[in-house]
């Protein structure tokens, strides 16, 4: 047995193709994330992993919609989405695959206008 912590992994994200890793996998990507009422991400979408998002505590904005405990949010690839943390927040994110430089910020923070995508670096 191995033992990592979860403080160690960067923003949360401790499964999937890259490193520092607990479990090296190019099947999916695992985070426990935390974030502060009024973190904020901007708007993005993926083109080939399928992002699902449960929220454990706290409410959020995304897509436009306020989220809360118990609910789980399912993006597919092409679909846009930011996060706001309305209150404190832990949430638990699964991407699959693990795509390295699969992340595209859009060209603006209204996910209801047609965006133009960027290339995250």
């Amino acid at each position: 047995m191995r033992n990592d912590r979860l403080d160690q992994m960067v923003k949360g994200w401790f499964v999937g193709d890259f490193s520092p890793v607990a479990h090296h996998s190019a099947a999916c990507e695992v985070a426990i994330k935390r974030y502060a009422a009024g973190d904020h991400e901007a708007a993005h979408e993926h083109r080939i992993a399928t992002e699902v998002t449960a929220i454990v505590s706290g409410r959020v904005l995304m897509m436009g919609q306020e989220w809360s405990e118990g609910d789980i949010l399912t993006i597919l690839p092409g679909e846009a989405t930011d996060f706001t943390a309305l209150t404190d927040v832990v949430t638990v994110v699964v991407k699959t695959p693990s795509v390295a430089g699969d992340k595209y910020i859009l060209a603006s923070n209204d996910i209801d206008d047609g965006f133009r995508n960027t290339e995250l670096k």
